[in-house]
């Protein structure tokens, strides 16, 4: 094989590979230069006072590879949980991460990112589980780190999670305004088994454990995510998942949920 072969194929793994998680992000970026389009459409069949239906909420996403270093992601979401149970515009979001560290090998690296996510959406907050999905106006800031070794990727994610609006319908006392968020997700290539083309077909398979602890008040839970991912001729991806609560004490709108995206991405598209 020849070193520009096995350049290209470097370059290739790190456009496709592995640790393009299903759940959550890695701290590798996308290619410079590069733009994506992103749909996502989530499920949940809620609990409490919605028990037993299942809403949905389904996002738009523009992904913007501005530097090797740096990609921002502006977002929208629409959805039918909360009061109306119709689908209508629910937040707009904005997230930026930032690479500050790359240690490459031979079928391995390592990758250190910190970044930083805010939405302001029009749902009063009425749960103690924080997101920056869309369910309440809220920022969020962390550090992402993820190491690659041949076919399996690993990373760990922690941030911090601050509601920016207080809630209207609940007092203080009952709910938790900040919190401590983790995740850690594993993914491994099962085909190809070895690159011959741009064009194969990719094969990943993922597990995240996605976790979240109350700053404000004594709440938390932890998931688990298994999740599928085929990748068509290197800039096409469609993921497939399902999360579901391993422990936890938290009032959440719902404990399981499925995910299902489609992602296009162009190469180059953003080049003068």
């Amino acid at each position: 094989m020849s070193l520009l072969f096995l350049g290209l194929i470097t370059f290739h793994s790190e456009v496709i590979s592995q640790e393009l998680y299903v759940f959550g992000e890695p701290a590798s970026n996308m290619p410079g230069k590069s733009l994506g389009l992103k749909y996502s459409l989530k499920t949940a069949k809620e609990i409490g006072e919605g028990l037993g239906y299942t809403s949905s909420r389904n996002m738009l996403e523009a992904q913007f590879g501005l530097s090797k270093k740096w990609m921002i992601h502006p977002s929208v979401t629409f959805s039918d949980m909360y009061a109306s149970r119709k689908m209508k515009f629910e937040s707009f979001g904005f997230y930026a991460k930032y690479r500050f560290l790359s240690i490459d090998g031979i079928h391995k690296h390592f990758r250190s990112a910190l970044f930083l996510k805010s939405v302001l959406s029009k749902n009063d907050l009425k749960y103690e589980e924080l997101t920056t999905d869309g369910d309440h106006t809220a920022i969020q800031g962390g550090l992402i780190l993820t190491q690659l070794i041949h076919k399996l990727a690993l990373s760990a994610t922690i941030g911090i999670n601050q509601v920016t609006g207080k809630s209207k319908a609940y007092t203080f006392a009952n709910f938790n305004y900040q919190s401590l968020n983790y995740s850690f997700s594993s993914g491994y290539l099962m085909l190809p088994k070895k690159y011959t083309s741009f064009n194969q077909p990719n094969f990943n398979v993922y597990c995240e454990l996605i976790g979240s602890s109350g700053l404000d008040r004594k709440v938390s839970f932890i998931d688990m995510a298994p999740a599928l991912q085929v990748i068509i001729k290197s800039n096409t991806k469609i993921n497939v998942g399902y999360r579901f609560q391993l422990s936890g004490n938290a009032y959440r709108m719902a404990n399981t949920g499925f995910l299902l995206s489609f992602e296009k991405t162009f190469l180059n598209a953003l080049k003068k």
